[in-house]
């Protein structure tokens, strides 16, 4: 396919978007409209990551819209419910994720440089090292924070929570981290953040 790079990218998100709405589960935004769960996450990316860096790379901007593409379709209870499992199942992902959107966008027209580099974005290759990846995970973390965090805290107890969140702080940037300080966070949420800061 030969597109006119807008028209690539906006072709690409399409794509995107279209393999996230056959998720089988909802959510609600804050507004109360109900969204396939993956569609809503990845436009949170998205809106995030234009918000954090308007002129981040092409790249970047299609690895923030994919980087949970049809999650769902590996669940986290097909690996061992251990730490090992956790990891073995978070590889599984990143593999998955990078391997659909690779084939995404080939259909609408990218060549194998842009797709290999939205693949190690998505993969997190040299987080330490790279600022696009280091700036990708900032998003994920600031979008973490401000729409899944109480959620997920109400599933867990408090102290497993308080290392998350410390663990979460040291993947972000100084400058990730002064964005999560000023994030709209509920009361209870902004505790929790206060205690894993303190």
């Amino acid at each position: 396919m030969s597109l006119v790079p807008a028209a690539r990218f906006a072709a690409a998100l399409a794509a995107f978007d279209a393999a996230n709405a056959e998720d089988p589960h909802q959510e609600t935004d804050a507004a109360g409209r109900a969204w396939p769960r993956e569609v809503l996450y990845a436009r949170r990316m998205s809106a995030c990551l234009a918000q954090v860096a308007p002129a981040a790379p092409e790249t970047v901007q299609l690895a923030a819209r994919c980087q949970h593409i049809r999650r769902w379709a590996i669940p986290r209870q097909d690996f061992p419910l251990t730490r090992p499992g956790y990891h073995q199942w978070r590889n599984a992902l990143k593999q998955y994720h990078a391997g659909l959107a690779g084939q995404l966008l080939a259909e609408v027209g990218y060549d194998a440089a842009a797709i290999a580099r939205v693949q190690a974005l998505v993969q997190k290759q040299h987080l330490a090292h790279d600022p696009d990846v280091q700036l990708l995970e900032d998003v994920i973390c600031l979008v973490f924070l401000e729409h899944y965090f109480l959620d997920f805290a109400h599933k867990h107890a408090e102290d497993k929570i308080i290392d998350i969140v410390q663990k979460t702080w040291r993947k972000m940037t100084p400058q990730g981290q002064a964005r999560a300080l000023q994030l709209p966070l509920p009361a209870e949420a902004l505790a929790l953040v206060g205690k894993a800061l303190t």
